[in-house]
Formats: structure tokens, C-alpha cells, sequence
């Protein structure tokens, strides 16, 4: 009588980022999911959005959702990111802690780890960035970390060079439940496509800017279609700054550096959408916009969106 195999049974859920600005969340997710979802720089609030990113295999569906790193606050904007990516430690099936090992353990990371340390969910501490930092670097911030709370594993990794992506997986699905598809086969993350695109053109601000200008930045698409005959998406957006002189920075001489920035956009979101992009780039002040919750919530970012 031939041996009936037994089947793995299909495991699903959601395991939520957490860490202080510029840790490598954001860096994390591209690399699990092969692709660029998230954008990256090197400027503190790069990220603002809670978002979900979704990987499927056979076996799993694991939903990554990425946070605004934690912070202290200095404005409405930064209160309502700090409160998103509390909000996403709730209700998910493991935390994890992503530790940068090029920097000392900070009161920031003291800050996280007291308010996860409680928490009946399971906690996994990943240490990022690890090409950049020997083995006593790496092993100072397990002990430092793991001193403040206690982490059921720990998955050194770097996302840049994929070192130790596949055990980060296995380890984060091994707390999976047996569940159903939460997304649909083919969906990537839970994120409308124009805040997809608004993001992806903040973060060549981001990179092409210095000094006030990129905290001060925010972007909404103001219209995007898709034209199926020219196989073209039409998107104009704006970028809403704080002050005339930020404007005029972003701006440029004679309109250059909006145009780089145009550029450097445009060829992102055509890799992103498979397709070509004709990109209209406008720059508007709105004077104070990270000190009025309403304006804060009109782009879309902290929980009041």
C-alpha cells in the first residue's frame, strides 16, 4: 500500500518592522521581495507611510508591513508617524526589532524594546547592515539588545548584499499560523498605486536635496491614467513645500533640478510599472504643512488618513 504524503498545511500572517529611522526596514522588504516596493535614502522620515508588503510561495504568504521609524517627536507630522508605527506592533503575529549594527544602542532603541518587551507576540531581533560592521560590532548589539528583552531569534543580516535573507524568511514564517491568502495571488502590498508613485518621486527629493528641504516635502499625484494604445501612464504630481525658499531650491536654475528629478523618477516608475511614463512635476509652498494635523492627513500619512 503506497504511503499517503502527508501535505504542509498553508501558513499566512503578518509580521510588522519596527526600528529607528535609517535602520534598514525600508531596504529589508526590497530585498525579500526581489523587487524595489519601499523607498530608501539616507534622510531620517524617509518612510511615512505603513504599508504592507506581501511574499507568496507555495507553502506561505508572508505579510511584511513596514513602519515610519520611531523617533522623537518635534511636530505633528512626527507624532503621527511615531503613532502609525506603534499602531503596527498590534495585532500581528511577530515583531521585529531591526537593529542597525554600525550604531551604538541608543536610547531610541531603549525606547522600542520597552515597548515591545511586554508584548505577548513573539519577538525576533534582526540585526541590519552587517557588512559594514565586524563581528564584535554585531555581537555588541545582540548583547545590548537582548540585555533589555528577550527575543524567541535572532537573524544578523545584510539586505544590501542578500547575506542571510532566506533564514530571515524562514524564521519569520516559522511563527506563521495556518491561514488563509489575506491577498490575492499577484498583489505585492496593500498600497493604492498613486501613493506607490508619490512615494517614489519623494525619494529622488530626497536623494538630489540637502539641509531642510527634504523633511519639509511632501507629494501628491494629482491625476495618473493609463493610456493603452501609447502603452504610456500620464502622471502629474505635485511637491508641496514649506517655504519660497525651499521652492526655489527644489526648483533649480532655469528648472534643472526639478528636471533631474523628473528624470531619476520617471525611470524608477517605468521599472515599477512595466511601462513608459510621461512625468509632470510641479512645486507648490504650503506654508506649515507638518505642524496641521488636517494637511498631515491630507497626504495620507499617520493614522487620521
Amino acid at each position: 500500500m503506497e504511503e499517503i504524503e502527508e501535505r504542509q498545511a498553508f501558513k499566512s500572517g503578518f509580521v510588522t518592522l519596527l526600528g529607528r529611522p535609517n535602520a534598514g526596514k525600508s531596504t529589508l522588504i526590497n530585498a525579500v521581495l526581489g523587487k524595489k516596493l519601499a523607498i530608501t535614502s539616507n534622510t531620517p522620515q524617509t518612510t511615512r507611510h505603513r504599508f504592507k508588503a506581501v511574499l507568496n510561495s507555495d507553502a506561505f504568504q508572508l505579510i511584511l508591513v513596514d513602519t515610519p521609524g520611531i523617533h522623537k517627536p518635534n511636530d505633528i507630522l512626527s507624532e503621527e508617524l511615531n503613532r502609525s508605527a506603534q499602531k503596527a506592533a498590534e495585532s500581528v503575529d511577530a515583531i521585529c526589532f531591526v537593529l542597525d549594527a554600525t550604531k551604538p544602542f541608543g536610547r531610541g532603541d531603549e525606547w522600542i524594546t520597552d515597548m515591545i518587551k511586554d508584548s505577548m507576540t513573539p519577538r525576533i531581533l534582526v540585526i541590519s547592515k552587517t557588512d559594514l560592521a565586524d563581528e564584535a560590532m554585531i555581537a555588541a548589539q545582540i548583547e545590548a539588545a537582548t540585555a533589555k528583552c528577550e527575543f524567541a531569534g535572532v537573524v544578523p543580516l545584510s539586505a544590501v548584499q542578500g547575506n542571510n535573507i532566506g533564514r530571515f524568511v524562514e524564521l519569520t514564517v516559522s511563527f506563521l499560523p495556518e491561514g488563509p491568502l489575506w491577498f490575492p495571488l499577484g498583489v505585492e502590498t496593500d498600497q493604492p498605486i498613486e501613493v506607490i508613485v508619490a512615494e517614489f518621486i519623494r525619494e529622488k527629493v530626497l536623494t538630489s536635496t540637502f539641509e531642510e528641504v527634504p523633511h519639509a516635502v511632501g507629494v501628491q499625484v494629482e491625476d495618473l491614467r493609463y493610456e493603452q494604445k501609447k502603452d504610456l501612464y500620464v502622471i502629474n504630481a505635485m511637491v508641496y513645500v514649506e517655504r519660497s525658499s525651499q521652492k526655489g531650491i527644489l526648483i533649480g536654475q532655469q528648472g534643472e533640478k526639478i528636471k533631474q528629478i523628473g528624470t531619476q523618477a520617471r525611470l524608477d516608475l517605468e521599472h515599477f510599472l512595466a511601462s513608459r511614463v510621461f512625468l509632470d512635476l510641479r512645486v507648490k509652498v504650503r506654508k506649515g504643512w507638518r505642524k496641521d494635523a488636517t494637511q498631515v492627513r491630507r497626504f495620507g500619512y499617520g493614522e487620521g488618513a
